[in-house]
């Protein structure tokens, strides 16, 4: 982790009580405050992972993960919110360089949201490009400069298609416009991460420039650097450091709790007193440790790649899906025994404790860390003959 990025974790420690502090006001507005979006901006979130060619900060892995984390522990909605919008430029990379150039020709700080569902559809006219479709989860649409969405491209009224690995698939391209162009439905009303703002985004029959569109897949970065090689092997290990995170600020909700002295009705001692409860709070650390401990781990074999040239790679994507929805059911289970130790305490809308819990199970629900992905490792497994293998 270099310098910058321990100055930035040393801001964030700084900021830490007033950014706690906002909890309650960022879920009743279901979205992140104009000087809190301000604050991250003045800290570097959006531009953790902008190049250096670009005035942005290019870091590596482990640091714009670790900063992700230490958000998260402080606020899950703020958490996430850095998590996406730190990743997201990343698709931008797959634009022509002259169009990133233009998005970042005023500063590095762009704010970039969006979905990778291919819910929407493409079609050539001959009046150009023109896009319709209706995208879910935007985290931070509220706040953005830009938006891109996926959609399937259509030929003459159907679906086109190419050949992959795994046969024949719809042909899918995304589109980046400026925010304006997009219209948000107000749909965010959820049972967790409430001030992520993460509204549905859509678009009518729009027009999109060619130079608008990108494949994140296969297409090739626009600017050179590690970081830069491939898109998808990045996405589902900031989602685990996200839930880290959120899982790190359930056991400092619950140990803060029992340090007040609290002693719950008919038991015979204090909470911090009480051996069931000590063997608990121990277990529930351990495992909060292994999760961490395979995150870091993760992250580490990603940044080696990364600086080996070998990012872009099918078993590696499957192998960080695989830890991060492991790490996701394990920081779940973390969250409800937390919530479970409170007592009659966790469950006002007051308490830090609950609002882990609500934002630990929303969180995976997320598509990239749901257990399908297991299915896939499990086929590769019986492919290799061996198991995969941190550094394999």
């Amino acid at each position: 982790m270099n310098d910058i990025a321990q100055r930035m974790l040393s801001e964030i420690r700084d900021l830490s009580s007033e950014l706690a502090a906002r909890a309650a006001q960022i879920e009743a507005e279901r979205r992140l405050p104009a000087d809190l979006v301000q604050t991250m901006r003045s800290l570097g979130v959006f531009r953790m992972y902008v190049p250096r060619s670009h005035g942005g900060l290019e870091l590596d892995i482990e640091g714009a993960m670790a900063v992700v984390s230490a958000l998260a522990r402080i606020d899950s909605s703020i958490g996430w919110l850095a998590g996406i919008g730190a990743t997201a430029p990343l698709f931008a990379t797959r634009l022509p360089r002259k169009v990133f150039d233009e998005m970042y020709g005023r500063g590095p700080d762009v704010i970039i949201a969006g979905a990778v569902q291919p819910t929407g559809t493409l079609e050539q006219t001959a009046e150009g490009w023109r896009c319709s479709g209706r995208w879910a989860f935007a985290s931070g649409c509220l706040h953005a400069d830009w938006m891109f969405g996926i959609g399937i491209v259509n030929a003459n009224g159907s679906p086109a298609s190419g050949t992959n690995d795994a046969g024949t698939a719809p042909t899918m391209r995304g589109m980046m416009l400026p925010a304006g162009a997009w219209r948000i439905e107000d749909t965010w009303s959820v049972a967790g991460l409430e001030g992520t703002g993460s509204h549905h985004i859509s678009l009518m029959n729009a027009p999109v420039p060619p130079s608008h569109l990108f494949d994140h897949i296969n297409g090739e970065s626009c600017v050179a650097g590690p970081l830069y090689q491939a898109v998808a092997p990045l996405l589902a290990p900031m989602g685990s450091a996200v839930m880290v995170g959120i899982a790190e600020g359930a056991l400092d909700a619950i140990v803060a709790l029992a340090n007040t002295g609290r002693q719950q009705f008919r038991v015979a001692t204090a909470m911090r007193d009480s051996e069931i409860f000590l063997h608990d709070l121990g277990r529930i650390e351990a495992e909060l440790r292994a999760a961490r401990a395979f995150h870091e781990t993760q992250v580490r074999v990603l940044w080696q790649r990364a600086l080996e040239g070998t990012l872009q790679d099918d078993a590696l994507y499957l192998q960080a899906s695989q830890a991060a929805v492991w790490i996701a059911r394990t920081c779940v289970q973390i969250g409800d025994a937390c919530f479970a130790l409170g007592g009659g305490a966790a469950i006002y809308d007051g308490s830090p404790l609950q609002r882990r819990l609500r934002d630990l199970h929303v969180a995976a629900q997320h598509a990239a860390v749901h257990p399908r992905h297991y299915v896939s490792a499990g086929k590769l497994l019986l492919k290799r003959g061996h198991p995969i293998v941190s550094g394999s």
